[in-house]
């Protein structure tokens, strides 16, 4: 039996912890509810915009935009949406197992070659990345701290400027989709050349009749840039919002393991206490006794 004063020890660490655990549960709901509200506005211009570049670049000819080009994907970057701090669960980790999985099934002679680049956005990504030496670009830690899309476009801008310069030949990206706080979908979606549109959306825009000003060529070369920064914009903020989801689902977990853990920590705080009170109501007893037959 542990004695009285290791079993108070614990009990007063375990406290602390659950107090701890329960403050990072209520922050993290606070920042979750403003990662919400942003996601959730930017999702339906995203999927509009992204909807409308697919209806007017199916029926056009001849596009000469760069950033459809199609090469042979020799040079591959991985963009890995990350979080720049842990206590969330599994969130990290399985963003970063996706990315390397996607890496390995699809790219393995790209990465035996040794050219396969990544961006990491997010701190755990770009320490996990640079200690296993990989050729890790630029640092977006700081995108966090002021989170919006002036920012997010200068990182967007940096790969284009890279793939058209012939630097990558295909951009893939890796991140969590947020649905609720307890639920998150990885996903692995190719950024750049921005894929092409569907046949069934193919079908779709035969149907529509656009009127435009200035020529289709004109706004549709406008819009491809505009649509892959959005797109990764929209990527960063679904991570944001589920690393908060993640954070207070694991923060609430262990709040109440620690409850769990008080519980039994006080039994075996009163069991040793009342072992203690025996000990010595017997030894008093006992002592009482061995005068009483002296006597």
């Amino acid at each position: 039996m542990a004695n009285l004063k290791e079993v108070r020890n614990r009990i007063k660490s375990v406290s602390s912890t659950q107090q701890i655990t329960k403050a990072m549960k209520m922050v993290s709901a606070a920042k979750l509810k403003r990662a919400t509200n942003a996601i959730i506005q930017l999702r339906p211009y995203a999927s509009k915009l992204k909807d409308l570049l697919a209806n007017l670049s199916a029926s056009l000819e001849d596009n000469t935009s760069p950033y459809l080009q199609e090469r042979e994907p020799v040079r591959v970057l991985v963009v890995v949406v990350s979080s720049n701090r842990g206590l969330a669960g599994a969130f990290n980790t399985n963003v970063i197992k996706t990315a390397n999985n996607l890496i390995a099934e699809k790219y393995p002679k790209q990465l035996a070659a040794g050219n396969v680049s990544i961006v990491a956005i997010g701190k755990k990504a770009q320490e996990f990345y640079q200690r296993r030496k990989y050729n890790v670009i630029g640092n977006n830690n700081e995108l966090y701290s002021d989170l919006n899309f002036e920012n997010a476009s200068k990182i967007t801008e940096a790969i284009m400027q890279g793939f058209v310069n012939g630097d990558y030949d295909r951009v893939e990206l890796v991140y969590n989709h947020f649905r609720n706080a307890a639920v998150q979908y990885l996903i692995t979606e190719q950024l750049l050349p921005v894929p092409k549109p569907e046949k069934k959306e193919e079908a779709k825009a035969a149907n529509v009749d656009y009127i435009l000003e200035p020529s289709q060529q004109e706004i549709v070369e406008q819009l491809i840039p505009k649509n892959i920064k959005i797109q990764l914009y929209r990527a960063v903020l679904d991570s944001n919002a589920s690393e908060h989801g993640a954070r207070m689902t694991a923060m609430d977990k262990a709040t109440e393991n620690a409850g769990e853990l008080l519980k039994a920590l006080k039994l075996s705080y009163n069991q040793a206490r009342q072992a203690a009170i025996t000990t010595e109501l017997t030894e008093i007893v006992s002592g009482a006794a061995a005068l009483s037959g002296g006597n």
